[in-house]
Order: structure tokens, then C-alpha cells, then sequence
């Protein structure tokens, strides 16, 4: 080789290759990132939903990690069988979101009184499905009702 030789040429399909690569390596960490990115909170909403299912009150209540304020008879009053919320058979996770600016993860689940839970095509058994959201803080996992206005 001389100096006056051409020099050897790169072919561009590696060029396009690495591109593609890192196009995919990309497109695939934001869809984890969306997936998995309030995992933990679902997954405390779920051992707080599965202990209701179970008809362990005191589990849930100490899942629930309440103040002061929000006694076990007050938790019976929303959760317990006879409760507004209850009798919890089933339930599933339809959606999580943060409201900008919280500190907290808004949970929204369809809770049912049916095991399991009832097809939207039985509509008997379906019009008694509510939809609850529940807040789950970051911090410490503990779980609320949402505030008001927020």
C-alpha cells in the first residue's frame, strides 16, 4: 500500500446494523420502563387486595399501614364483609398513574363480590363491580384514599 492508494473501504452495512442495534436497544428499555415502572406499588395493592380475598382483615388493615385516625372499626366500615367496599372475592388492577407533582401511585381496581371475577358479558353479576382508587405512597408502600381535589 502506498500513499497513493485509495483507502480500504467500510462497507455501510455495519453502519446500519449498529444503528438498527441501538434503535431496538432503545425502543426495548422505554417499553420496560412503561411496563414495570410502578411495579412495587402494584405489587403492594395486590397483597393488600389478596389478604381482603382471603377475609384476613387484620392483614389488610396492617398492610394498609393507617394513622392515627383511621381505626380497625373504620377499615371494617369500608373493607370488612359487611363494608362498603365488601365483600372483596376478586379483584383486578386496571390501571396506575402518578399524579404530577405526588408522591404517591393512583391504583385504580375493579373489586368484585363474585369469585371469580365476573365476565362484562353477565351483566347480573358485573353492575356489582365497583371501581376503587387507592394511592400507594413510594416511600413506605403504605396505602390511602385519595385526597379530595388532588
Amino acid at each position: 500500500m502506498t500513499l497513493l492508494d485509495p483507502p480500504a473501504e467500510k462497507p455501510d452495512k455495519s453502519r446500519a446494523m449498529s444503528f438498527t442495534i441501538a434503535a431496538l436497544v432503545i425502543v426495548a428499555v422505554v417499553v420496560l420502563w412503561f411496563t414495570f415502572r410502578y411495579y412495587p406499588e402494584k405489587r403492594a395493592a395486590e397483597h393488600f387486595f389478596d389478604a381482603l380475598v382471603s377475609g384476613d382483615t387484620a392483614k389488610a388493615y396492617q398492610l394498609w399501614k393507617p394513622g392515627a385516625s383511621y381505626a380497625m372499626k373504620d377499615f371494617t366500615a369500608d373493607w370488612g364483609p359487611e363494608g362498603y367496599y365488601g365483600p372483596v372475592k376478586s379483584y383486578k388492577i386496571i390501571h396506575a398513574s402518578a399524579p404530577k407533582g405526588s408522591n404517591a401511585v393512583a391504583i385504580s381496581t375493579e373489586i368484585s363480590p363474585f369469585a371469580p371475577m365476573p365476565d362484562a358479558s353477565d351483566a347480573e353479576k358485573s353492575r356489582k363491580t365497583k371501581v376503587v382508587e387507592i394511592w400507594v405512597l413510594a416511600a413506605d408502600k403504605s396505602l390511602s384514599f385519595p385526597v379530595p381535589g388532588s
